[in-house]
């Protein structure tokens, strides 16, 4: 059998998600990339599968990539894997993926679980079309920015950021609807839905714990200029009148539908 990458999705927390085909994949394989080899053992040694592991992660991407490319030349299958989930999706898998395509070599990817997936189907959000953000970012304006998406938008974050991202949404659009979706597929699953200013609340005083993916209705169309208009000469009254800006703002856009985040900024702009 020529030599080919076979990249192999695992649980994202019960092992029973495994499929079959990775099994498979993985028995068959003269070698298994994974993130972490502990971490793989422990799903190879349920099912009873021995494998020759090498590490694969963020750290060695670059040199392990060319040593399995050329093991690959010889005619070795390799698998990849990650720790949960499919390899490549805020995981690392990329370069070695691309290096294979320019090397002539085939890559087979096999379905199976995904947190980004079981997020959106459990939020009962629209799911004709949405976008996957990877990682928040850290920075205010790079989060609006994200935020500000038309489409259902799922995101990874740290369960001690969700309360300060639940935050900023909350001042841009208090009304959106938000699904915080926890520790999915293991034992302590929970799924939270509410607005997002309902959930900002409920998470200041006590962060969620585990690995949180965050789901978040799509952003409201563009304000037209006349609405914009209107709503920036109500916020600036308020300011005038001694109302700090930022929750002047989101006072503004509960009653009128603007965006928090186009009040302020008309606002400043016009300083």
């Amino acid at each position: 059998m020529s030599g080919r990458l076979i990249v192999c999705p695992t649980p994202i927390g019960n092992l029973e998600d495994v499929t079959l085909r990775v099994l498979a994949a993985l028995r068959e394989a003269d070698v298994v990339a994974c993130e972490d080899t502990r971490r793989t053992r422990v799903l190879l040694d349920r099912y009873g599968v021995s494998a020759h592991l090498v590490s694969y992660h963020e750290h060695n991407e670059d040199d392990r990539a060319r040593e399995l490319v050329e093991r690959m030349r010889t005619g070795a299958v390799v698998a990849l894997v990650s720790d949960a989930g499919m390899p490549l999706v805020s995981d690392p898998g990329f370069v070695l993926v691309r290096a294979c395509v320019a090397a002539g070599l085939a890559v087979e990817v096999l379905p199976g679980p995904s947190a980004a997936l079981a997020a959106l189907v459990a939020s009962a959000l629209p799911s004709q079309r949405w976008r996957f953000a990877g990682f928040l970012p850290r920075k205010r304006g790079e989060l609006e920015q994200v935020f500000a998406a038309p489409e259902t938008l799922v995101a990874f974050e740290s369960p001690k950021r969700v309360a300060s991202s639940l935050r900023v949404l909350a001042e841009l659009d208090p009304r959106r609807p938000v699904a915080v979706c926890r520790e999915l597929t293991k034992a302590h699953e929970e799924v939270v839905r509410g607005t997002a200013a309902e959930l900002a609340e409920r998470y200041a005083s006590a962060a969620p714990r585990g690995e949180v993916v965050l789901v978040v209705g799509g952003g409201r169309p563009t304000t037209s200029s006349e609405d914009l208009a209107a709503a920036s000469g109500a916020l600036r009254r308020l300011v005038d009148a001694g109302a700090k800006p930022r929750p002047a703002a989101a006072v503004v856009a509960e009653l009128t539908g603007v965006p928090a985040n186009e009040l302020y900024r008309a606002l400043t702009s016009s300083a």
